[in-house]
């Protein structure tokens, strides 16, 4: 098919996505000047750049650190919860409620906690930027496939772009320039995302010599902030928004999770173990990635010809990955490849995908997402917080109409009846 003046190749077979996929310096990552603006830092470099990059972050996303920001994300999830006990109590019975803004909230504040130790109040400008500049960067990328040129136009959308970039890197870089003075008076490294890439970062540089091959310099550290904060909201944001809805329609898999958050937690406060030991919880959120994946297509750039199973590529091609096409593909899943059936990870991922690249979810490979666990950790605790809790199924005012604005989103939100239990 043709993208504007691009050709591009969909690929199915699992084999041929396994070798893009592994191939990570012949099938590059496509760097459309205004994706940069979002999809910036650890997701769209290449070569040299990433390794050294993702040398430096991994360690940020270890399961000890994880375990870290679990009060972290406690706190963000109790915001949600304290705001619903106000509107639905057990006397007044239920209450109806679009929980796609309450979670935006949550995952906002979730980031803003782990990323910077600030919460989402303090955080709320660089989201509020941040949603804008998707959404008019989705916009003027397609008025740009119709007329060429268009995003050099001085009209207002492409000068209102340039200036919520500027004014997101001015309040990123005052937070870091304040966090490495605190450093170099001899302060703790905070054990938030920025503390610990900061801290990772300075590890670097001592121990190879403060040269410009090594360690980040503070537009990358920038960048990177830019990266967790989208990334890191949004894709959960939607993960937690779809888990909702699915599990209000599947009222059986909703009474299955209660039943084994209130097993391993009664009506305490969840911990790290314990998160990590909800199976059905977890079961229902890969069912979830696999019929909603946040990223609908992943595409990779041929920039040499090379060959591709049976297919020839010339430089210049697209080699597109369309995710949600795969995850529903009746030869790779079975008949029921479009029905939710959590049962089907019972065993995990790779007995479900019979060993196959076909869950991709998170990407794959050696560029697969590094927040992955970051993401699961989250959402197992917001939801198990919102099972103790409450019942809810799908408001009879809900209408259902995915939509793809950077991420998979519903666009007339989530509402949902609420009941506390």
């Amino acid at each position: 098919m043709w993208i504007g003046p691009k050709p591009r190749v969909n690929i199915m077979n699992p084999d041929q996505i396994r070798d893009v996929f592994m191939k990570i310096n012949e099938y590059k990552k496509p760097s459309h000047p205004l994706l940069k603006l979002i999809v910036c830092g650890l997701a769209s470099h290449e070569g040299e750049k990433w390794a050294k990059h993702r040398k430096i972050i991994n360690p940020a996303f270890h399961q000890e650190k994880l375990k870290l920001m679990i009060p972290a994300f406690y706190e963000s999830c109790s915001g949600m919860i304290n705001k619903w006990e106000k509107l639905v109590s057990v006397d007044e019975g239920p209450c109806e409620l679009d929980v796609w803004p309450d979670l935006q909230g949550l995952t906002c504040d979730a980031i803003s906690r782990t990323s910077f130790g600030s919460n989402y109040e303090e955080g709320k400008r660089i989201f509020d930027l941040l949603k804008e500049l998707t959404n008019l960067t989705a916009h003027v990328i397609i008025k740009a496939i119709v007329i060429p040129g268009y995003r050099f136009l001085p009209i207002p959308s492409n000068r209102r772009l340039k200036a919520i970039d500027k004014e997101i890197k001015a309040s990123l870089n005052a937070l870091i320039d304040k966090r490495e003075k605190a450093m170099s008076a001899g302060e703790d490294a905070k054990k938030d995302l920025l503390g610990l890439l900061l801290e990772s970062n300075f590890r670097e540089i001592q121990e190879h010599g403060n040269t410009k091959s090594v360690g980040m310099s503070i537009e990358d550290v920038i960048d990177e902030c830019k990266i967790f904060y989208f990334a890191g909201q949004e894709t959960t944001l939607v993960l937690l928004t779809w888990t909702m809805i699915l599990l209000a329609q599947y009222p059986n898999w909703q009474a299955r999770a209660r039943e084994e958050v209130v097993q391993v937690f009664g009506n305490k406060k969840p911990d790290f173990d314990g998160l990590n030991h909800l199976k059905v919880v977890t079961m229902i959120l890969y069912e979830v990635l696999r019929l909603y994946p946040p990223v609908i297509t992943l595409n990779r750039d041929v920039h040499e010809e090379i060959k591709l199973g049976n297919l020839l590529l010339p430089a210049g091609v697209q080699v597109s990955l369309p995710t949600i096409l795969l995850h529903q593909d009746h030869e790779l899943w079975g008949d029921d490849a479009s029905e939710f059936k959590p049962e089907r990870f019972a065993e995990g991922v790779s007995k479900a995908t019979k060993s196959q690249v076909s869950f991709l979810p998170f990407g794959w490979g050696p560029r697969i997402c590094v927040g992955q666990n970051f993401a699961l950790i989250e959402a197992k605790m917001a939801l198990a917080m919102v099972l103790q809790r409450y019942s809810f199924e799908l408001s009879p005012s809900y209408i259902h109409a995915p939509r793809t604005v950077i991420t998979l989103q519903p666009q007339h939100g989530a509402p949902m009846i609420l009941r506390k239990l």
